[in-house]
């Protein structure tokens, strides 16, 4: 399987799309954002988040505010970042997918996961309705636990760039065995609040 790279898609790409006819009435850092398209076969240079500031938002994200396909593999998703307006903070972003789903790489059965998605914003932040349809990508994805998981994290610190970053997934049993995969980038962050990840160990029905 070919991997993954990044493409900028500000503003060239985006020729021929036409943004959103109403007004916006955005706070300033609002007012640009950036996408990153998961692809095989091209890779550009990521643009400085000073640049993107001078594009309109409604110019550059291209799934939020619109109808679009559920994408039908992470190769097809499109990742999407806005600036982050706290630069100067370090805070926690959480994201949880409760219902995460793909396929077993060599049976093609389906795999369930709990996946929790902590970061620290840098730069950048990723939107989240780009962030729904990527993970929904790997719902006819066939990867062991570990492959999607470290995945998913790595594509994030590709679009990204986070001061830091941790994905913790919480497989279903499927066999009789529960398999969780938890990865990070580095030392947390001095002075981080940090919650629990609040997942149970896996009990059953005992």
């Amino acid at each position: 399987m070919t991997g993954t790279t990044l493409r900028s898609a500000l503003p060239g790409p985006l020729a021929g799309f036409k943004p959103q006819s109403r007004a916006l009435n955005l706070p300033r850092w609002r007012q640009a954002a950036t996408q990153v398209h998961l692809s095989t076969t091209k890779s550009d240079k990521i643009l400085d988040p000073a640049i993107a500031k001078a594009t309109p938002l409604s110019a550059t994200l291209t799934l939020l505010g619109h109808s679009v396909a559920i994408p039908q593999s992470p190769e097809e998703a499109v990742l999407e970042r806005v600036p982050n307006p706290h630069p100067d903070a370090n805070y926690l972003a959480r994201f949880t997918a409760p219902e995460f789903t793909s396929l077993c790489a060599v049976t093609g059965q389906p795999d369930f996961a709990h996946m929790v998605i902590d970061y620290v914003p840098d730069a950048w932040l990723v939107e989240s309705k780009a962030l729904k349809l990527y993970l929904t990508g790997f719902r006819n994805h066939g990867a062991f636990h570990e492959d999607c998981t470290l995945r998913i994290g790595k594509d994030l610190v590709k679009l990204l760039a986070p001061r830091w970053l941790r994905i913790g997934a919480y497989w279903y049993p499927r066999g009789g065995m529960p398999i969780d995969v938890f990865w990070q980038t580095g030392p947390v962050p001095d002075g981080l609040w940090l919650p629990d990840q609040g997942v149970a160990p896996y009990r059953g029905r005992g």
